[in-house]
């Protein structure tokens, strides 16, 4: 606990995210919710007075931070302004902004979001509207708009529908009005001439590898072939193609290996946030990206003002500045996810690093005790929006994400090869090619393994909390009895 008390950081972040996820229940139940509000903040800066009398100080700390995060949380899970201006069965078109870029189904139609800017309804009466809806596209829109990106104005033509999500819209006929801005149009050349080095100008992959390099290298999907995405998922590793923490950490032992020596440690580790601050505008703003991301900058900051960066700290800042510019992402499930596993790995990863610490090789124990601490973190949310678990996943990625590591790293060096000597590019990407199809082998064997169906995911709650404090309070007997027995080694 005292240490939980040193970083207000820690206790504002468990505040901000109670809050997060409890508000919108709260608010549904108790229409009230503003005095009710209000008064818990009285109630709650009582006692924070008085311990400032008592002068027990990091309880008054604690205490000041977790009523911020309470008030951040809440702030931020209030809902985004949202108005179609006209009877939603009455609207025949919208119009708007391209939020993101489109993503395309197996079939060929795709999905994105549409901030909107008005609605046409029938019998040609306009209004004005407001907030983002997501838009299904058809099939021969795709390709056109991919080539203008994200930032392109839109006139839709279609219907409004409405899903679990809310609103929808299923566009008949799609109109691109205006370009991208041109920083927009530059991102869009920049990952349409990536995507054609790895899969084909016409997203054909040349080689098995290219679908899943882009992939992992800039998060699109489209091009990965359906079954390597089953295999990864029933393996329980579909964790290492959503971009995140692993990749960004690949990018900048990349930039530090090349930066580090000529530059010395502060100026590459600046140069390096740079790069990552790029690669982020260019693959996309997704949540568990941008939480690494966010750590890496936090970090940066850390050792320019000769700090050491702490990872549980760095982990509660990121929640509350991704809560603060992103505030409708912590809802997403890559968000909830992201968090829980580093958490995991944080937290129950070192309790279980510290219990098989002897019983097994370092880089075994490392392993185990860090797959085994994000799967047990993130058990019950898996649970309760998939209804199965795949306890593989925890010695599967020992050995797939090695694989994945030297892939992508092997994916860029044949990139920069395309794009400076292509004539040398022949070797390395038969050698990628092989690496693939050994990796997809892994992986499908993996996937061989049964999952465990779930049809209520408190008693998985139940289980992982119990096993969790478990690994804790062994590890904190170990430790003690390490540190009682170090002075007479």
């Amino acid at each position: 606990m005292d240490k939980l008390l040193k970083y207000p950081a820690v206790c504002a972040a468990l505040g901000s995210a109670a809050a997060y996820y409890s508000f919108p229940l709260v608010r549904a139940a108790i229409p009230l919710w503003p005095r009710l509000f209000y008064a818990f903040i009285i109630i709650l800066m009582i006692p924070v007075c008085l311990f400032r009398v008592l002068e027990f100080r990091p309880w008054s700390r604690a205490a000041v931070a977790v009523t911020a995060g309470i008030c951040l949380g809440m702030a931020a899970a209030a809902p985004e302004p949202f108005s179609l201006g006209l009877p939603p069965e009455a609207v025949v078109a919208v119009s708007g902004e391209l939020r993101d870029d489109p993503r395309a189904f197996v079939d060929g139609r795709g999905m994105g979001s549409l901030v909107l800017s008005g609605v046409t309804g029938k019998g040609g009466l306009w209004a004005s509207a407001k907030g983002k809806i997501a838009v299904f596209f058809p099939a021969e829109a795709i390709p056109r708009l991919k080539d203008f990106g994200r930032g392109a104005e839109l006139y839709l033509e279609g219907s409004v529908l409405f899903g679990d999500q809310g609103p929808l819209f299923r566009a008949k006929g799609v109109h691109i009005v205006k370009a991208a801005p041109r920083i927009e149009q530059f991102r869009t050349r920049i990952r349409m001439g990536i995507l054609e080095k790895l899969v084909g100008r016409d997203g054909q992959a040349e080689k098995g590898w290219g679908g899943l390099a882009a992939a992992l290298l800039l998060g699109v999907r489209d091009n990965l072939d359906t079954d390597v995405a089953a295999a990864f998922r029933d393996a329980g590793c579909s964790h290492i193609l959503a971009l995140s923490g692993m990749h960004l950490a690949i990018l900048s032992a990349v930039i530090a290996f090349f930066l580090r020596k000529p530059l010395g440690l502060k100026a590459a580790a600046l140069a390096g946030g740079v790069l990552i601050t790029a690669y982020v505008y260019l693959a996309g703003a997704q949540p568990s990206l941008v939480r690494s991301a966010v750590m890496y900058l936090l970090g940066v900051l850390a050792i320019l003002a000769n700090l050491k960066p702490r990872p549980g700290l760095l982990l509660a800042l990121a929640f509350l500045v991704q809560i603060i510019i992103q505030p409708a992402s912590g809802a997403s499930l890559s968000f909830i996810l992201s968090y829980l596993a580093l958490g995991g790995i944080l937290v129950i990863g070192e309790g279980v690093h510290e219990f098989l610490k002897g019983r097994l090789p370092g880089f075994l124990s490392s392993g185990i005790s860090a797959s085994l601490g994000a799967f047990l973190a993130t058990a019950a949310v898996t649970a309760l929006f998939f209804g199965v678990l795949r306890p593989v996943g925890i010695f599967a990625g020992l050995l797939i994400m090695p694989l994945a590591t030297v892939f992508m790293i092997g994916s860029l060096g044949v990139l920069a090869l395309n794009f400076t000597f292509p004539f040398l590019a022949g070797p390395p990407v038969f050698a990628l090619d092989l690496l693939f199809r050994f990796q997809n082998f892994l992986v499908s064997l993996a996937a061989r393994a049964p999952g465990l169906s779930i049809s209520r995911s408190l008693p998985v709650l139940c289980i992982t909390l119990v096993v969790s404090a478990f690994f804790y309070f062994v590890s904190e007997k170990y430790r003690a009895k390490r540190n009682y027995l170090a002075p007479f080694n």
